[in-house]
């Protein structure tokens, strides 16, 4: 792979090695010139909108000295001094935005599994979210003005009770940087950091999934309940009368037993559930269909000369002989699975690469078009 001024110069897999999970690193100019891909009006227009995740943290006067408060903001804070500062959270801006959903993509040489999304936050003089550490790996991107950061490979996790974040009791910071517009601060999950703007400012957080094991385990549970097969009913014909009838019988617990360790899963079972889990759209996502869809047929003709592109909104994932998008999934012959995989990898293919589909995957693309999932692509 090719250095990226993005990574200070390294490629991809010297990061990966160095650096991933691992240490900080801060990256001068990792965009050289960078301005701001959406300017205040814009972005405080998303902060109103109902299919929008957006935050406003603000550190007050008054005991417990931070709040929080969840969107839509029909209007927001103006100017405050440092004892009333305040920090606008937008999540997700990458689904509504192309220009951030292209700066997104950049970062792809971490696979789409983990790539999660680009959350913008504008903060006025002194604004931030406290000390903390995030489950996951972040970029940070300063977008316009300064932002100043203090960072900690801290051990003591302990927080401040009370609050509506979760803000360190005991932070001790062992860096420090100013980030002008185009430098990016690369940090490690449970790495402590506190951003503090210096007059007003933007910084683009480009985060990563790190799912729990818990919340995977009850989700593939759920998953699995709708493939077992358990044929049959408890009986007993040769019970014998008992004189603790409390009590669970050694034999009923054996048969029950014996009849739910016939549960078994398969590597296959865990890829189709991963599949669809990871790409599983949040709830806040909105799909826009076509205002005036073409007929099957003007499709098929349209997108074998224009191609199709999926949506910004759209997640899709391969497996072996199984394909992903948006929570469903399907299984697909050789010539099928190397088409729709270009299309995952690529997010974009042309109408020759179209040529030797299936009709199922015809279909499959015409219905995708129809919920708004994919688009025809460019003449």
């Amino acid at each position: 792979m090719k250095k990226l001024p993005l990574l200070g110069g390294i490629t991809p897999a010297v990061f990966l090695r160095d650096y991933w999970h691992k240490k900080p690193l801060v990256i001068r100019q990792a965009i050289a010139g960078f301005t701001p891909l959406l300017d205040t009006k814009t972005l405080f227009a998303l902060a109103a909108r109902e299919d929008v995740e957006s935050r406003l943290v603000s550190r007050t006067t008054k005991k417990p000295g931070w709040a929080m408060q969840h969107g839509p903001f029909n209007s927001l804070p103006g100017p405050a001094p440092k004892s009333a500062a305040w920090t606008l959270l937008v999540q997700g801006a990458n689904l509504h935005d192309a220009a951030a959903d292209a700066l997104l993509r950049q970062f792809r040489f971490i696979p789409d599994t983990r790539l999660d999304d680009l959350m913008i936050s504008y903060a006025v003089e002194g604004g931030g979210v406290g000390p903390h550490v995030d489950s996951y790996d972040v970029f940070l991107l300063q977008a316009h003005g300064q932002r100043r950061w203090r960072i900690g490979a801290q051990r003591d996790l302990t927080l401040v009770e009370g609050l509506p974040l979760k803000v360190l009791r005991n932070f001790v910071p062992e860096q420090e940087f100013v980030l002008d517009p185009g430098d990016m601060l690369y940090l490690p999950p449970h790495y402590a950091h506190d951003g503090v703007a210096i007059g007003e400012c933007m910084t683009y957080s480009i985060g990563f999934r790190a799912p729990a094991y818990q919340e995977l385990g009850e989700a593939f549970l759920q998953f699995m309940g709708d493939t077992i097969d358990l044929p049959g009913r408890y009986a007993d014909p040769d019970l014998k009368p008992t004189s603790h009838p409390a009590q669970i019988d050694g034999a009923m617990l054996a048969q029950i037993a014996e009849q739910l360790q016939k549960v078994r899963f398969t590597d296959d079972d865990i890829a189709i559930f991963l599949g669809e889990y990871l790409s599983e759209p949040k709830a806040s996502v909105v799909f826009s269909p076509p205002t005036r869809a073409l007929s099957a047929v003007r499709f098929a003709q349209s997108a074998a000369r224009r191609g199709v592109a999926l949506a910004r909104k759209t997640q899709m994932l391969y497996r072996g002989a199984h394909v992903f998008i948006n929570g469903e999934s399907f299984g697909v012959n050789r010539p099928d699975r190397t088409s729709l995989a270009a299309l995952a990898d690529e997010r974009a293919i042309n109408g020759a690469s179209l040529a030797g589909v299936s009709e199922d995957v015809r279909e499959a693309l015409y219905l995708w078009y129809c919920d708004g999932w994919l688009s025809l692509g460019p003449v």
